[in-house]
């Protein structure tokens, strides 16, 4: 029997959320790409990219809330950093790359009403 053991150390949630990503290339150009969570944790989150990150990018990112967490009357949104840990090819066809970013510490969350 060939069981994997799971490194992580608390629970992934598979929630697809949508997420905008801000940061700087490799050559220092800035970017920033509307992208999809594919799941989220206390410590960090996975997602999609067209642009050309490297492992140790540091990113923004702003995940737009369920309307249920603003109890339906308020739109929120999570701004939240971290460093990229690990890419993985996604679709050579469209040039996607997994990214795993690790949150910094600070957070804050913005209400647009």
């Amino acid at each position: 029997m060939d069981l994997k053991a799971n490194r992580r150390r608390e629970w992934r949630f598979e929630l697809p959320l949508p997420a905008s990503i801000e940061g700087k290339l490799p050559l220092g150009n800035k970017f920033k790409e509307d992208t999809t969570i594919h799941n989220i944790s206390s410590s960090g989150v996975y997602f999609c990219l067209d642009s050309g990150v490297v492992i140790g990018s540091k990113l923004n990112l702003v995940i737009d809330l369920p309307k249920e967490l603003g109890e339906g009357k308020k739109t929120l949104k999570l701004c939240i950093g971290g460093l990229t840990v690990r890419l993985e090819e996604v679709d050579k066809k469209d040039k996607k790359h997994g990214v795993a970013l690790r949150f910094e510490k600070q957070y804050k969350i913005i209400s647009e009403d």
